[in-house]
């Protein structure tokens, strides 16, 4: 009996199928790897897109909040209507935090679904629900800017209206650098005869300090006195003509105080002849005809 080694050998077709095998495993992997890379990358861009959507919002809400307090400063608007305003400012600016929350959590989810063999879908779902949900709240978002500002102007320019009515009918003050003249009285018997002459209307007056906001009527307007100092001849008044004072200090006796009055800039004169302790003695000097004396007559 003969013994030797047997040799077998393999089918040939079991290495090729083996290398096809490897083959389709690693297409299989690229192939994965390649759609969760494409995935990480839409889920990347979809994240900026959000925040730079939001962003404009927020920039548009600033921009809202800047212009209320513009043109709050510059009208006046009322307390009421301010606070509404800010109010709805405020609610705006919420609403886009919590779109910016919502859009992160969002991004975080997706990311933690991508290895899932459905990321594809919910990506593409949850696209699409986030752009809704963006566009519905840019749209709210313009329909309320648009809204407030639309009742601002209106304020603005309802506010803006009354204010020029009252300035129309308010006589304000300024304050004009003192002119010394001859028309000046020192006493009793030179004002007597600066009334000779017929061009000017005189008030005396005889004030004594009294109380803070203690008002004087002299002529048509009204003066209080501050401050006295007998032994320098020096007083402090302030002078009020309708809703407008100017304050005056350390002025001497006999030292003509000049101040215009009203739209036509009628020049009046307070003059001091007596300063005692609290108590100050003089006279009002305005002009006697309106017309001629104004110094920046207005066409009417």
């Amino acid at each position: 009996m003969e013994y030797g080694t047997v040799k077998q050998k393999l089918p040939s077709w079991i290495p090729i199928g083996l290398a096809v095998l490897v083959l389709g495993f690693a297409g299989l992997a690229y192939t994965q790897y390649d759609a969760k890379s494409k995935l990480e990358q839409r889920v990347a861009d979809l994240e900026s897109k959000f925040q730079e959507d939001v962003q404009k919002l927020q920039v548009s809400t600033t921009a809202m909040a800047s212009d209320l307090d513009l043109v709050t400063k510059k009208v006046g608007v009322t307390g009421q209507d301010l606070a509404a305003a800010r109010a709805l400012a405020e609610k705006l600016r919420k609403e886009h935090e919590q779109a910016l929350e919502e859009q992160k959590q969002l991004a975080s989810a997706l990311a933690t679904k991508a290895d899932s063999a459905e990321v594809a879908a919910n990506v593409a779902a949850a696209r699409a629900e986030a752009a809704t949900k963006v566009a519905e709240v840019q749209k709210d978002s313009d329909t309320k800017i648009t809204s407030v500002s639309g009742d601002v102007k209106t304020v603005a320019s309802n506010l803006e209206t009354t204010r020029q009515d009252l300035a129309a009918s308010r006589r304000d003050l300024v304050d004009v650098k003192t002119v010394l003249s001859d028309q000046i009285a020192k006493n009793s018997s030179e004002l007597a005869t600066l009334r000779q002459k017929g061009e000017k209307d005189f008030f005396e007056f005889d004030i004594k300090k009294g109380k803070k906001n203690d008002m004087v009527r002299v002529g048509d307007i009204r003066l209080e006195l501050r401050e006295t100092d007998a032994k320098k001849q020096k007083y402090g008044i302030i002078i009020q003509v309708d809703d407008s004072k100017l304050e005056k200090r350390d002025k001497l006796i006999n030292e003509p105080v000049q101040f215009l009055v009203g739209t036509d800039q009628l020049r009046y004169e307070v003059v001091v002849n007596k300063v005692e302790k609290d108590r100050i003695r003089g006279y009002l000097s305005a002009p006697k005809n309106k017309v001629l004396a104004a110094e920046k007559p207005v066409l009417r």
